[in-house]
């Protein structure tokens, strides 16, 4: 039995509240179960140096979480006067993985950030942040075509999600709170878009390897994670 009660392959429930932030272009409050992110798509007209007169854009992300997202409060990052090592991990992998789904050329020399903090965390604080992403750059692009300076179809090519599963007690189990991530013999992220891609795969053995066929079952897991929640992020924004 998982601590949380669920089954192996029972998700915990996922929700997206869309236009939570006033100001932003878009915005999304992605929870999966006690992990909350509030996700800001920000845009800017403007692209890094690097890709200046290139005829494309750029989509960016930061992430960061509140000091008490958590059981005991963390200092600010800012406090020490540099970020640490997951947190620019984790920043570029939700990068990587909103970029994997978007036309660069049809955006535009332009660039959009997307800001995801943690506003409270039980486990899997990257995958809700790169699922909840999703829906607010969609509502960014949306913004956009509203002023005709984008057609959201020619911008965005496709859905993605990311979900957590690992092994737990001998059991392949999917989308892991705290405590069962923190127990968890094997540990795995997936980036999957809605059409099949695979993004991104993180895996590590906690104590024993993982064996090929347990991949296989995390695998097959993840991709049944993946289309609940494109399915999920369908239904939040109307399509």
């Amino acid at each position: 039995m998982r601590p949380s009660g669920r089954k192996p392959d029972q998700m915990r429930a996922v929700s997206f509240e869309r236009n939570f932030s006033k100001h932003a272009e878009g915005s999304c409050l992605v929870k999966f179960g006690d992990t909350h992110v509030l996700c800001t798509a920000s845009l800017e007209e403007r692209v890094p140096p690097w890709l200046r007169n290139a005829g494309r854009g750029w989509v960016t992300a930061e992430y960061g979480m509140l000091p008490r997202a958590t059981g005991e409060r963390m200092r600010r990052e800012a406090a020490s006067g540099k970020q640490g090592g997951r947190t620019v991990e984790i920043q570029r992998l939700i990068g990587r993985s909103l970029r994997a789904v978007v036309n660069l050329e049809a955006l535009g020399e332009r660039q959009i950030s997307i800001d995801c903090d943690v506003i409270q965390a039980d486990g899997g604080t990257r995958t809700a942040s790169i699922t909840g992403a999703w829906v607010a750059l969609h509502d960014c692009l949306k913004w956009m075509e509203a002023r005709s300076m984008v057609k959201t179809d020619r911008v965005l090519k496709d859905h993605v999600a990311a979900v957590s599963c690992g092994i737990l007690a001998s059991q392949p189990v999917i989308d892991l709170d705290y405590l069962e991530d923190s127990a968890a013999d094997t540990d795995a992220n997936f980036v999957m878009t809605a059409s099949g891609g695979i993004v991104e795969i993180q895996g590590t053995a906690e104590k024993d390897p993982f064996s090929q066929d347990e991949f296989q079952t995390l695998m097959s897991l993840a991709r049944a994670g993946i289309d609940e929640l494109v399915g999920l992020q369908k239904a939040a924004i109307g399509a």
